[in-house]
């Protein structure tokens, strides 16, 4: 059996920890690998590690760091259907999603290839006589990032590539469930030439978090995953001083507008409500369909749910994978049962599907309901698999109101051929990431990925110039050289003359 242990200065370690965590292929329901969940020695050895070279990393000029990122890029591309059948194995989405999330996240590895660019700071000549003034932007020193099951390969990059080359030194806390995929590109970092010890993996759980994000030599913790999980992390990091970017929860709406091209609102319903299995942050959960519009949705709708092709990752002409464990296939399964005890109509019922050959697999098929109200379990709670509900409102407004009036923020989008609506909507709506006829509005590295209310906590939002800003610290100086006529000792504060 496979084990997997920690990664530590650049190489494998064998962790000092007797626990060991089940790795499955969720497709055949079969354990196929174990992996070591590290204790405090491991956590110790990993902070000592990038304490060693803290500060030698923080002064490598940028444009050397960028050039291990150019490096970097190369050697993904190398490797991408290796990384994207590790995936697969280990999560079940399909290999072309596989390759598209590990490319999202090379996109952030491009972006950081411009740090020396975007770690300029600012000067002014002469804010006083012969006074100059300039500002910088230095590195935190050790960040910490605690990534999801779902994307095991971007998430990650969206966090340890832009705080690695502002200089800092990182340690991922991977998902527990597919950590093959991070110690993978641990060991192509290095390769790249990163020196050891600036990036390191803790492979655990509960334990391990709590160690990382209390520990007072960590100084930023970067997290994404469920709310609940979010707002402990968020919660207890502050309460040690650390600075966060803890990302939660969705509820993401699509909204119809009687005028919206419907083929291109069902084909992008089902590619961002059934990708992946539903198991995205960016997932479209809920379409709201405005005035008459909702019996021609479901008519031209249900036929592509009942005849989406569910099945391995590694088959072609597979468009949905399984889910990523038995545990949460059962709790997928019962919110469905509670959408139809809570009287939504089940149009397309997934539960009934066994595949020949992957028996023990953990295997949904498309769930469709309509006739969803937002007082209904399955409205106010993020699902997190292939379940889509329609939701029937007559007007515009009603619907923005009800969007508005969700705990969560993530994201949203809206289809229309009118100009006004689309205004008003990206305008009034109240959530982080908003798309206008595009379904899953993922924004690129050079901008910046977030939501807003519960589906955020903290300041700064992943990637992008949010994420330079979060993992380094503002540095301004006043200098004068001593020339001139010297005036003794002022004792008000100072004005510029």
């Amino acid at each position: 059996m496979r084990k997997i242990n920690q990664f530590i200065d650049g190489k494998e370690y064998l962790s000092k920890s007797d626990r060991l965590g089940d790795i499955f292929n969720p497709a055949q329901g079969e354990k196929i690998a174990e992996v070591s969940l590290a204790n405090k020695r491991d956590v110790d050895a990993a902070i000592e590690s990038a304490l060693n070279v803290k500060q030698k990393w923080a002064s490598t000029p940028p444009l050397t760091r960028s050039r291990i990122f150019f490096k970097f890029k190369e050697l993904i591309l190398r490797d991408m259907d290796k990384l994207a059948h590790a995936l697969t194995e280990e999560h079940g989405k399909i290999l072309s999603d596989s390759q598209g999330s590990i490319t999202r996240g090379m996109e952030v590895v491009e972006f950081a290839c411009g740090i020396p660019h975007l770690l300029k700071g600012e000067f002014s000549e002469n804010v006083g006589s012969e006074i100059d003034s300039w500002s910088m932007r230095q590195p935190l020193g050790i960040s910490v990032g605690i990534s999801p099951f779902n994307f095991p390969a971007m998430v990650p990059m969206w966090m340890f590539v832009v705080s690695i080359a502002c200089g800092n030194c990182f340690i991922l806390k991977p998902s527990e469930k597919d950590p093959t995929v991070p110690m993978m590109l641990a060991e192509l970092l290095t390769e790249a030439g990163l020196p050891d010890g600036v990036f390191n993996v803790i492979n655990g759980d509960k334990e391990a978090v709590d160690l990382l994000i209390t520990n007072p030599h960590v100084d930023s913790v970067s997290f994404v995953g469920s709310t609940p999980v979010a707002e402990y992390i968020y919660h207890t990091s502050t309460q040690h001083n650390k600075r966060v970017q803890s990302l939660g929860g969705a509820k993401n709406h699509m909204i119809i507008m009687p005028d919206a091209d419907l083929d291109q609102v069902v084909d992008g319903l089902m590619g961002a409500g059934y990708g992946s299995a539903g198991e995205r942050c960016m997932a479209l959960s809920v379409a709201v369909a405005v005035g008459d519009v909702g019996d021609k949705l479901i008519e031209k709708l249900t036929p592509r749910v009942q005849s989406l092709k569910v099945g391995p990752g590694t088959d072609p002409e597979v468009e949905m994978g399984p889910v990523i464990s038995k545990q949460h296939l059962n709790k997928v399964r019962s919110y469905v049962d509670a959408g139809v005890e809570e009287g939504a109509q089940l149009i397309v019922d997934g539960r009934p599907i066994s595949l020949q050959g992957y028996e023990n697999g953990y295997f949904i098929g498309g769930c469709l309901f309509d006739n969803v109200t937002s007082e209904m379990k399955i409205y106010k709670e993020e699902i997190f698999g292939p379940v889509l509900s329609v939701v029937r409102k007559p007007t515009f407004d009603d619907a923005l109101e009800m969007l508005n009036n969700h705990e969560f923020g993530n994201g949203t989008t809206i289809y229309t051929r009118d100009g006004d609506t689309a205004r008003a909507f990206t305008n009034k709506c109240q959530i982080g990431m908003v798309g206008v006829n595009v379904p899953i509005p993922v924004p690129m590295a050079f901008h910046s990925f977030g939501g807003w209310k519960r589906s955020l906590f903290g300041d700064h939002a992943m990637h992008g110039m949010e994420g330079v800003r979060f993992f380094t610290r503002l540095k301004t100086v006043t200098s004068r050289w001593p020339t001139g006529i010297r005036k003794g000792a002022e004792f008000i504060i100072p004005t510029m003359k």
